[in-house]
């Protein structure tokens, strides 16, 4: 395993109060992990952490860009992770309230994602508990 770049490895340092951080290379970036959840990426040489409904606004209130990348057919797109303010990227410290906005984030779609087959499931149950008793319907 190769070490990582100085930028990389400054953002791991940046990250590590709130738990363990790995990084693993996607899309010609890198995908930030805290703790196992998907809460960050680099690209273009900037970080830029998880945001959702409850944490967008207080981003976009700090001034902060979304990362925007440009498609094949050169449409703009943009996804939900924006750019930290700059003097969070002085310290751990001063990045803390920020990079947990960004865990807690990546920590609700993570249980949005789990709940989704249980939800299913129940679903799927309580339609078939709710048929008609043959010859009744």
């Amino acid at each position: 395993m190769t070490a990582p770049d100085p930028f990389t490895a400054f953002c791991l340092e940046l990250l590590a109060p709130l738990g363990p951080v790995r990084a693993r290379a996607m899309f010609g970036g890198q995908g930030l992990y805290i703790d196992g959840l998907f809460a960050a990426l680099i690209a273009g040489g900037e970080l830029y952490l998880k945001v959702d409904d409850a944490t967008q606004a207080r981003f976009e209130a700090a001034g902060c860009r979304p990362f925007t990348f440009t498609m094949k057919n050169g449409q703009q797109m943009s996804m939900r992770y924006y750019r930290p303010p700059e003097e969070a990227l002085e310290s751990p410290p001063l990045m803390q309230p920020w990079a947990r906005l960004a865990f807690e984030a990546a920590l609700r779609a993570a249980n949005a994602k789990a709940t989704k087959p249980a939800a299913r499931k129940s679903k799927t149950k309580n339609a078939a508990t709710q048929r008609s008793p043959p010859g009744r319907g």
